[in-house]
């Protein structure tokens, strides 16, 4: 599961990056897809967080 959200948050920032380039920073799509990336950030963060406290 890490590794497709890591997968899944590499390909929202290429996209981020991409649209940097040709689009205003309050585009409807820039700003949907900057949510989420910041959802699937907070979902890999959950995961990582559990798996240190499982560790223990």
């Amino acid at each position: 599961m890490e590794k497709k959200l890591l997968k899944r948050i590499e390909a929202l920032r290429q996209k981020l990056n991409k649209y940097e380039l040709t689009r205003n920073l309050v585009d409807s799509e820039v700003v949907e897809v900057s949510q989420q990336l910041d959802k699937l950030l907070n979902q890999y963060q959950r995961v990582v967080s559990y798996q240190q406290l499982s560790f223990w």
